[in-house]
């Protein structure tokens, strides 16, 4: 007897829920990389592939096998796996909060707020509609009303964890549909969070009790967002010299944010909303909120994401289908979630004037499940609010296989409509100086940083102008490293290479960003690239690709000595940049930092007046660098000039004519090549109009017989200007660069380009030599690539 009990005993402890737990999310784990390695060559994406992992392990699956379902399948472990899910969702949406671009979120509140109530309230109505009928079909006891907010959740529910990971998988989550879908998803999961809050609530019919919920909720939410900004702040002031947080007071930081969801969760609340908020809410610039992007980023999205999805196909049991009932009221809400989301959303964008292809994928991006739902029927089920378990089943099941379903299908139509949401380059000189700017720039070490950013700064424009800049760390790849050090024999800072990388370097570019966002208001994202320079490009390129950057800005190779003259840098720097000019997606520049200006681009910082010039000559650079330029004249701070070069024999036509009174005809000139003169004359004539006419921009003439005239042009304006813009080529063989090409050094820059980087000429201004985008180059396989 003794012996029996003991076996029990054993038993028990082999079965222990923690344990089961534990090897449970091992196995998701491990399916769901397999499973990925397998499908993303398919173009599937991560989260589809997560919830089917758990889908194979689950009833549905491998727990089939009355082993397996004996150790994974517990009543009694049900707690432990709700407060794992409290614990990962809660991290979950702060993160996700963290990454989220909140000002496109405002600025758009209006467009995402119509696409999820519209499909929202299609959803609410089918869902009313068809609750009596699943009511009756699933044999169910209790509330019909409690029956129809689960069903109302979950047909109206877009999981915004989905939505942000899909988007980000299929790499459509810059652009403008999958932005618009993720704040449509966010404000959708509200919806469905209120609703829950009355599931949850429903027992209490006490309005001034719930209006006292709602006012704790958001002095408790206040209070957080409040705490952190004073935290973080002091944080990064007292952590002025390191590169990030310690790990002790990043627990400090989590730790507030899991006591304020407990708290939201004792009193009725789901934390969901809130986390986000917080995340949203959290200062941006600084040590803080980038040692949290970079610790929180690699685990959730390698272990918590694929637990937190595997665990809800894990609850999927698709063999309680086999009732014909079940099976019949499975494809009723499964018709009536796309039926709903479909209407809606197209209602709405027809509402919005948005493209019938682009609103049938908002539709199924909203129709992604698996969150506020799959709560909601964990309520019902604990609470007994519906006494059915063939109703939990079904709903689970939909709610499943519906993502598995609409997954797919949504990266098939991402695959299929890259015309409309693929990366799409507008030209500068087409451009509206007034729409939003990508822009990426790109280091190798600190010293052209501050330059960089006031660039940035004064692209801006105009400040209700949208811009999202982002600073790219190249930093090239070492050879590894011989020690006899045993692993644990290591310093703490030696176990983790990439964050090595950059040494010092990466403190003073932080340091420079964080005093440049404080002083502008400016966020700027940051990334570090850690590669060999063979195949930096390729990195710079990926990156402008994913950004959908409307112009890359790269340093070049040589920087300034305290004599002012230009040193060589590393070799591999101009290899870079040249590659990049043949390869890039987008239109590029390469910026000659001199020293002596390198603040005096930041004109936020100061009310001190910039003066920029603008080398016209003709060609498609020239025409894109003058569209650029448009921005950088709407910025107060700014005095901006157009300075374009003529040859000789254009003097007759254009002598003694003030510029501010010429007529269309007069402004035009005399090309070789008729297609690029009407293109030049009417992009000039545009600017004219538009921003000479007015005075935001002055505009001068230079008649030159040659190069050596315009060399001598240029050398008597070197004290000018801070900052010169020019195109890298000028329409081909002309007149204006005649001999100027037989002391080129740097092709990479084009004759004018190069000349303003040759020591002959004095110059204490930057430059910045632009090119157009090039797509017959950009398609054209480099040899170096395929090495």
């Amino acid at each position: 007897m003794a012996g029996t009990e003991q076996q029990a005993s054993c038993n028990n402890e082999l079965v222990n829920p923690i344990i089961s737990m534990g090897l449970q999310y091992s196995g998701i784990l491990v399916i769901s990389h397999v499973l990925q390695i397998l499908l993303k060559p398919l173009g599937q994406a991560s989260p589809i592939v997560q919830i089917l992992a758990g889908f194979l392990m689950g009833p549905s699956g491998f727990s089939r096998i009355k082993a397996v379902e004996k150790f994974f399948i517990q009543s009694y472990a049900s707690g432990y796996y709700e407060f794992m899910a409290l614990i990962f969702r809660t991290i979950i949406m702060f993160l996700i909060g963290l990454e989220t671009d909140f000002p496109y979120l405002m600025r758009n509140i209006r467009p995402a707020s119509i696409i999820a109530c519209g499909s929202s309230l299609a959803c609410t109505f089918f869902a009313a509609a068809v609750t009596f009928l699943v009511f009756q079909e699933t044999a169910s006891r209790g509330s019909s009303f409690m029956m129809s907010l689960m069903i109302i959740i979950t047909l109206a529910n877009a999981a915004s964890p989905n939505v942000v990971r899909v988007a980000a998988d299929l790499k459509f989550s810059t652009s403008e549909t999958g932005r618009l879908a993720i704040s449509s998803s966010l404000i959708a999961d509200a919806y469905a969070v209120f609703l829950l809050f009355i599931l949850s609530e429903y027992k209490s019919t006490s309005i001034a009790k719930w209006i006292f919920f709602f006012f704790l909720y958001f002095i408790i939410v206040g209070i957080v967002i409040v705490i952190n900004m004073y935290l973080a702040n002091w944080l990064n002031r007292r952590n002025r010299n390191q590169k990030y947080l310690r790990n002790a007071e990043i627990c400090v930081l989590l730790a507030i944010l899991y006591v304020a969801a407990m708290a939201l969760e004792h009193f009725g609340f789901s934390s969901i909303i809130a986390s986000f908020l917080i995340g949203s809410m959290f200062p941006r610039g600084g040590k803080a909120a980038r040692t949290l992007l970079i610790k929180l980023t690699y685990p959730i999205h390698n272990f918590i994401f694929p637990i937190y999805f595997g665990n809800h196909g894990f609850r999927a049991n698709v063999t309680k289908l086999k009732n014909l009932r079940n099976f019949m009221v499975f494809c009723i809400l499964i018709l009536s979630s796309i039926g709903g989301k479909i209407v809606g959303t197209l209602a709405a964008c027809f509402h919005l004037k948005i493209p019938y292809r682009e609103g049938v994928l908002l539709a199924f991006m909203m129709n992604l499940k698996g969150h506020v739902d799959m709560l909601a029927l964990t309520i019902g089920l604990t609470d007994d609010l519906v006494l059915s378990q063939n109703f939990y089943d079904v709903m689970i099941a939909t709610i499943i296989v519906n993502t598995l379903v609409w997954g797919p299908i949504v990266a098939f139509m991402v695959r299929r409509e890259s015309d409309i949401i693929g990366y799409r380059q507008i030209y500068f000189e087409s451009q509206n100086p007034e729409s939003e700017l990508r822009i990426l720039a790109c280091v190798h070490s600190p010293r052209p940083v501050a330059t960089m950013l006031g660039l940035v700064a004064a692209s801006r424009g105009p400040r209700d102008v949208p811009i999202t800049p982002y600073l790219m760390h190249l930093v090239e790849l070492p050879g590894k490293k011989k020690t006899n050090l045993m692993y644990n024999q290591k310093e703490e800072d030696e176990l983790s290479d990439e964050d090595d990388y950059g040494g010092n370097d990466v403190v003073e570019i932080n340091d420079a960003v964080d005093m440049f966002t404080s002083e502008t208001g400016l966020l700027v994202h940051q990334i570090k690239a850690v590669s060999p320079f063979s195949r930096m490009h390729a990195d710079i390129c990926n990156n402008a690709e994913d950004i959908r950057a409307s112009i890359v800005v790269l340093p070049f190779h040589k920087h300034q000595r305290i004599d002012g003259k230009l040193e060589n840098g590393k070799q591999g720097i101009r290899t870079t940049n040249q590659k990049v000019l043949r390869h890039v997606p987008c239109s590029v520049a390469i910026l000659i930092d001199r020293g002596l200006t390198a603040g005096s681009l930041n004109p936020s910082g100061s009310d001190s007046l910039q003066h920029i010039a603008i080398l016209f000559f003709g060609g498609p650079d020239d025409r894109e660098a003058l569209g650029f330029s448009k921005r950088l004249g709407m910025d107060h701070h700014v005095n901006l000039t157009i300075i374009r070069f003529l040859p000789a024999s254009s003097r007759g036509q254009i002598a003694g004519v003030n510029i501010a009174h010429k007529t269309d005809d007069v402004l035009m000139a005399i090309s070789n090549d008729e297609v690029e003169k009407e293109a030049d004359n009417a992009i000039l004539t545009e600017f004219h109009n538009r921003y000479v006419v007015t005075g935001q921009v002055g505009y001068v003439e230079k008649v030159v017989e040659s190069g050596a005239e315009t060399a001598s042009a240029l050398r008597d304006m070197a004290e000018m200007y801070s900052l010169f813009i020019v195109g890298k080529d000028g329409r081909g063989h002309s007149v204006l660069t005649t001999g100027m090409s037989d002391w080129e050094e740097f092709p990479e820059l084009g004759k004018v380009g190069d000349f303003l980087a040759s020591p002959e000429f004095d110059i204490s201004g930057s430059v910045l030599v632009v090119q157009q985008y090039r797509p017959s180059k950009y398609d054209d396989d480099d040899d170096d690539d395929k090495q």
